[in-house]
C-alpha cells in the first residue's frame, strides 16, 4: 500500500530501462562472440 503512494518509481520507466539494459547486454554478448568467432 505505501510503495502505491510514491511517486518516486515510474512502472513504465523502470520497463524502459530494463528492456534497454537487456538489449545492451545481448549487443554486447554477441559482439564479443563475434571476435571469438574472428579470432582465428
Amino acid at each position: 500500500m505505501i510503495s502505491q503512494n510514491i511517486a518516486l518509481y515510474s512502472w513504465s520507466n523502470g520497463v524502459i530501462m530494463i528492456a534497454i539494459f537487456g538489449l545492451v547486454c545481448v549487443t554486447l554478448v554477441a559482439i564479443l562472440i563475434n571476435f571469438m568467432a574472428n579470432s582465428d
